[in-house]
């Protein structure tokens, strides 16, 4: 838990509260006082105002107008709604462009972004850092003592582009001379006697647009990753200079963007924020027929809505913010897929089953211009309140009943997925496998990887806990195993940079007691990303794992999979292997499938052996979804927390969180159009209701419908949940006898 964490909630519990993104400078006419009635009777407990509009602010250069928010912050603050106050320097002004045409961004063919979008400038260019420190100290200063203020968003999506300004390129070298001390280091790390590319100087250092050295692709990668995360500290030190000790600062994360270490940026903040959307309709139904296609960076299917909440928690390990998810349409102007009845509701319980403490809508009313004119808010173009409006009221009011129930949750967790975001640069750089039905490479094989072992586990019931490799080192590096922190199997899908601790560590794990579950590429390369000179798996684990191999190959096709005789795997038919097959030589471990085919069968696609007090899982290929539902269930041994509840209807997914009290909260949701009734394991209390229900009983649930109950028979154990990590800011800065002072 932060230092600001223990400063500001201590003896406090945190809720979960319904937000909106509010930009009445947008209006084309002046509905302040109509807005904000209609936002308290929805329930908003929280706006988000003035990323956007550095012009606005700072019309002119030196000219500034800051008081035009104050009648915004008055009137929010009248009705009791808490105010997330942003900086804006995502969206520079025209003049200042104009002015200073230096700070553009530049591109790796060496050509400038043009202006006319967001995000086109070099945020470390020392003329844009002058003029944003002036705005921000302008903005925060002139507001921060407003009753109504409880946070601070700095910044507002950071890590769009990859900067190859010149000035960003000299920092780059810098680094490299004080990691590496000289060019024959750095030759030696890097391996630049191929093609000739071995440095006499550090001059000599050829610019990235060309680059085709992994090495220094990842290298190029972790810079620029280094300077958003420094970036949003600067901010945040800027920021803290004038806000008060109970406002939090966060930033808001688009976790796809290429140059953002989420663990890193959010490491100099007070709590994890960022965007959750997904697309609605058919997309967000069970069964999911595997869905396949190319979905942009929108999460298509239940299970990534999931994953996208567990990464925010993962960014901490600590309850999250989400600053903006879908009111109604999202994209542009050909994508008008509203949810139907029910969807935005289900959404919002599945996000505050993961961790979230506030889910904020982005955004109130919809534009009538500009590039996001149809991106869907609350309200449509006509401004008034309809059913997309009733929806997230009834969320507001859920949350609200729901009151003492909600205080503290804590995901539960059935598996540790560790999710590197260095081994997916580098499977960018290096992709391990082709767009489907083609030879191109894919430069999304890493999210592919870990996602379909993260669907697997989610599809067999499993709840899951994200992690980095460093929050996992630093947790098996105290010797521990203990159930708070790493819970059921620790998954490792594709760790393709793996130093030698790291290795060493994840043997002990098992060895004392884990059960370790490793996929192909995993410690493949080593952290400068040179491709391991050894017999894999490299290291330890090829003992733990009790195989070794000497080739792999791209598949030709989708290949059936089988069951290896005597093998404990239950395998539904047309399972099938994809994209890749590792040459799976069997030393003592035990065969769970086999390929189906005449080359590859020769080679086990999954084996499993004990090693110590554990075991160890190896996975060669990349299953499809019935391939790796089938892996998770044998490594879960079907004792997940959702178990109990089996079996459940292909359309239902039960999750479960424990409270400040210790009481265990299931989420049972149904993805789809036809009522079902579930058989309830234990006695539970309806939170949102007076409705009890012993063991036995069968709860009914409508189309696109969420229940959440209570288990009556939990009993609170040290006065909170197993693993929590302690409170985050109440969003809305509402003060109850169970969250903290605004």
């Amino acid at each position: 838990m932060s230092d600001y964490l223990r400063r500001t909630s201590a003896g406090t519990r945190d809720r979960v509260r319904v937000g909106t993104a509010y930009y009445h400078e947008y209006q084309p006419t002046d509905r302040l006082e109509t807005d904000l009635d209609l936002m308290a009777a929805t329930g908003i407990s929280l706006i988000r105002v003035g990323e956007s509009v550095w012009s606005t602010w700072e019309p002119g250069d030196g000219v500034f107008d800051v008081d035009w928010l104050t009648p915004v912050l008055d009137a929010a603050h009248g009705r009791g709604i808490g105010v997330l106050l942003g900086t804006p320097t995502y969206a520079v002004p025209p003049w200042l462009q104009r002015a200073h045409p230096e700070i553009a961004a530049v591109r790796a063919d060496g050509s400038r972004v043009p202006w006319g979008a967001r995000q086109e400038v070099d945020f470390t260019h020392p003329v844009f850092r002058r003029y944003a420190e002036r705005v921000v100290r302008r903005i925060v200063s002139a507001h921060a003592g407003h009753p109504a203020v409880v946070g601070f968003q700095v910044d507002n999506e950071p890590g769009l582009l990859l900067l190859h300004n010149q000035g960003v390129f000299e920092g780059f070298v810098e680094r490299l001379r004080e990691r590496y001390g000289s060019v024959e280091q750095l030759n030696e790390a890097w391996g630049l006697a191929y093609w000739s590319h071995r440095l006499a100087s550090w001059d000599e250092l050829w610019t990235p647009g060309g680059n085709t050295t992994p090495s220094y692709d990842l290298a190029w990668r972790r810079h620029q990753a280094d300077l958003t995360a420094e970036f949003i500290a600067w901010q945040a030190a800027i920021v803290r200079e004038s806000a008060r000790p109970d406002q939090y600062v966060t930033t808001c994360l688009a976790v796809t963007r290429p140059a953002v270490d989420e663990e890193a940026v959010t490491r100099t903040l007070d709590v994890a924020a960022g965007n959750v959307y997904y697309v609605a309709q058919d997309e967000t139904a069970l069964p999911d027929p595997d869905r396949r296609h190319e979905g942009g960076w929108f999460g298509q299917g239940v299970w990534q809505l999931y994953q996208s909440a567990d990464r925010l928690w993962g960014a901490r390990q600590e309850p999250f913010l989400v600053t903006e998810t879908n009111a109604a349409s999202i994209g542009g102007s050909h994508t008008n897929h509203a949810g139907y009845d029910g969807q935005l509701r289900q959404a919002a319980w599945a996000l505050a089953a993961r961790g979230a403490r506030l889910v904020q809508y982005w955004h109130w009313h919809t534009l009538p211009y500009g590039a996001e004119t149809y991106w869907g808010g609350i309200l449509g173009h006509a401004l008034r309140p309809g059913r997309t409006q009733r929806e997230v009221r009834r969320v507001a009011e859920e949350f609200e009943a729901a009151g003492e129930a909600l205080t503290g949750l804590v995901p539960e967790a059935d598996a540790v997925l560790v999710r590197s975001v260095e081994s997916d640069w580098a499977m960018q750089c290096q992709p391990p496998l082709s767009r489907p039905g083609t030879f191109d490479p894919d430069p999304r094989s890493y999210s592919r990887i870990f996602g379909a072992f993260y669907k697997g586990f989610f599809d067999a019931g499993a709840q899951a806990r994200i992690m980095s490799p460093g929050q996992l080192t630093a947790v098996l590096r105290r010797g521990t195993t203990d159930a708070g922190t790493l819970t059921g199997t620790l998954v490792v899908p594709a760790l393709y940079l793996c130093d030698d601790e790291t290795l060493a560590l994840l043997d002990a794990y098992a060895r004392s007691g884990g059960h370790l579950m490793l996929t192909f590429r995993t410690g493949y390369a080593d952290g400068e990303a040179r491709a391991r000179a050894e017999v894999a798996p490299a290291g330890a684990l090829r003992a733990a794992a009790g195989i070794h191999y000497l080739e792999y190959a791209n598949l030709p096709g989708p290949l059936e999979v089988t069951a290896a005789e005597g093998s404990s795997l239950r395998l539904a038919p047309g399972a099938r292997a994809l994209e890749w097959a590792d040459g799976v030589e069997v030393d003592d471990a035990r065969p769970l499938a086999h390929y189906a085919h005449p080359h590859f069968g020769r080679w086990a696609a999954a084996t499993v052996r004990d090693h110590g007090r554990g075991r160890v899982t190896y996975v060669g290929t990349l299953p499809d979804s019935g391939f790796a539902h089938a892996l998770a269930l044998h490594a879960t041994g079907r004792a997940t927390a959702a178990a109990r509840w089996a079996p459940l209807p292909a359309t239902v997914t039960v999750t479960s969180a424990r409270n400040a009290l210790g009481q265990r909260l299931w989420f049972v949701h149904n993805w789809a159009w036809r009522t079902v009734r579930v058989t309830v394991p234990e006695a539970v209390r309806d939170v949102l209701g007076e409705e009890r229900l012993a063991a036995g009983d069968g709860l009914r649930l409508g189309a696109w419908d969420v229940r959440v109950l209570r288990a009556d028979d939990t009993r609170a154990h040290d006065g909170r949940a197993d693993g929590a990590h302690g409170a985050s800011p109440d969003p809305s800065g509402r003060s109850s006898s169970a969250s903290r002072q605004g």
